[in-house]
């Protein structure tokens, strides 16, 4: 008997799990979401890059076009001199200066630098403001 008894509680028991993942995907039929329309699915790029929702024929490409090329460009420059040290240079051109009254690091290339300069020296330059962050231009050694 007990043989019987343990066969049908495992009968009891596939029949279970077989209706419940009956039941389960019953639910995932009726709450289906993942039908989207073609047109809900596809994104555009822009001139900049970005992803938008605007077809390429309507999105208005003359001035994105210049607003790209005007960003791509320095975006503003300081018409003050600041002072500063040189903290690092590097045989390929280029450093950082460490601004006196932020202590900012500012990047710099040799093509700024009117005489050589090296580590530890007083140097006054202007800040230029690029995509990248700040960097120096016209920098005098003091």
């Amino acid at each position: 008997m007990a043989d019987s008894f343990s066969k049908k509680e495992n009968n009891k028991k596939k029949n279970k799990k077989l209706q419940d993942k009956q039941s389960r995907r019953e639910d995932r039929k009726s709450n289906n979401n993942k039908g989207k329309s073609l047109d809900d699915m596809i994104v555009y790029i822009d001139i900049n890059g970005n992803f938008t929702s605007v077809p390429p024929h309507l999105q208005n490409r003359d001035e994105d076009l210049a607003a790209a090329k005007k960003s791509r460009n320095v975006v503003e420059t300081e018409d003050t001199v600041c002072n500063g040290t040189v903290t690092y240079t590097n045989e390929k051109g280029y450093g950082f200066i460490t601004e006196e009254k932020t202590g900012e690091n500012i990047f710099f290339h040799q093509g700024q630098i009117n005489q050589p300069i090296n580590k530890h020296d007083k140097v006054s330059f202007t800040k230029e403001s690029t995509l990248k962050g700040d960097r120096a231009i016209n920098i005098i050694k003091k």
